[in-house]
């Protein structure tokens, strides 16, 4: 069974940071891209991160360049977000989701999607 586990997420004030982590099973993480997704409250979901299948490709939205990193550990089947600099509008539910090989833009466009974890930022 192919699943897909998100966990890291929390509550942290303005300017810190979290490491969330993508845990995978049920299917050999080195052939897919993984995407990490956030939701608001009242929002549509967006694409925040996405990483290719060999990890030579990664891609930031405008909102979080240069203060989230994305990678990716095959060896754990594993592959996380560091959010470095928080900001109050970075609270969302995160979610990572897989489809093979590359990254696309479009939540739709990936297959297999974790259940999310909650970030809020806060003081």
């Amino acid at each position: 069974q192919l699943q897909l586990v998100e966990s890291g997420g929390g509550l942290v004030q303005p300017g810190g940071s979290l490491r969330l982590s993508c845990a995978v099973s049920g299917f050999t993480l080195d052939y897919y891209a993984i995407g990490w997704f956030r939701q608001a409250p009242g929002k549509e979901r967006e694409g925040v991160s996405c990483i290719n299948s060999s990890g030579s490709t990664t891609n930031y939205a405008d909102s979080v360049k240069g203060r989230f990193t994305v990678s990716r550990d095959n060896a754990k089947n594993t592959v996380y977000l560091q959010m470095d600099s928080l900001k109050p509008e970075d609270t969302a539910v995160y979610y990572c989701a897989a489809r093979l090989n590359r990254c696309r833009v479009l939540a739709e466009a990936y297959d297999y999607w974790g259940q999310g974890t909650q970030v809020t930022v806060s003081s």
